[in-house]
């Protein structure tokens, strides 16, 4: 008889469900002030100007953690994710994180040859 899926493997299924089916379909806002619905903002903040750095960091935070596929499409932008990334990642749950990065490697640590 098969165990059930742990924990870890039901989160990641569920982030995996929600992911774009490439980073290029990120079409929000880079700039500005977003208002985030309260199904993703339900504790604390609901706007973030994206031209503040914490701001910019506490919004993709939110919307990648709380985000389904719609809502990553319409409020995260390709390249401020991927310019974020570095640091993002470590203010993420590792499920999440490796979600990401395992569907866009573009997304995972760049590892330097050591000569």
């Amino acid at each position: 008889m098969a165990s059930p899926p742990s924990l870890s493997e039901l989160r990641r299924a569920k982030f995996a469900r929600r992911l774009p089916a490439e980073l290029a379909a990120l079409a929000g806002p880079a700039h500005g002030t977003v208002s985030l619905p309260l199904h993703l903002a339900w504790s604390g903040l609901t706007e973030f100007d994206l031209d503040q750095p914490r701001l910019r960091m506490s919004c993709y935070r939110i919307v990648l953690a709380e985000g389904l596929h719609d809502d990553l499409i319409r409020y995260l932008d390709q390249d401020l994710l991927v310019s974020l990334w570095p640091t993002l990642r470590t203010l993420i749950s590792r499920d999440l994180r490796d979600v990401w990065e395992t569907a866009f490697p573009e997304l995972a640590p760049r590892t330097r040859a050591v000569a």
